[in-house]
């Protein structure tokens, strides 16, 4: 199953590291990134494959938003389905 990972905030050192490590340590795979700074806000969008996670996904989510707390950006997952539901035109 593939979800999406949305960051957005300011930028700040640590913000890729933090999200990555979280994945890593949950054997979350990272299919896809595409990340930019406009005028010192940081955006990111990744396509992840949670189908082995060895945690279950509200427990990730709990991970990515309290990780972003701590970066002070705003970290949001959704299963793929859902994100592209909402996002169509």
């Amino acid at each position: 199953m593939k979800a999406v990972i949305t960051v957005i905030g300011n930028d700040t050192v640590g913000i890729i590291a933090g999200v990555s490590n979280i994945l890593a340590n949950a054997n979350v795979n990272i299919l896809d990134i595409s990340q930019t700074i406009m005028q010192n806000i940081f955006t990111m969008i990744m396509l992840v494959d949670v189908s082995k996670s060895k945690i279950n996904f509200d427990k990730l989510s709990g991970l990515l938003d309290e990780k972003g707390r701590e970066l002070n950006v705003k970290i949001q997952i959704q299963h793929e389905d859902i994100f592209n539901s909402m996002h169509r035109i």
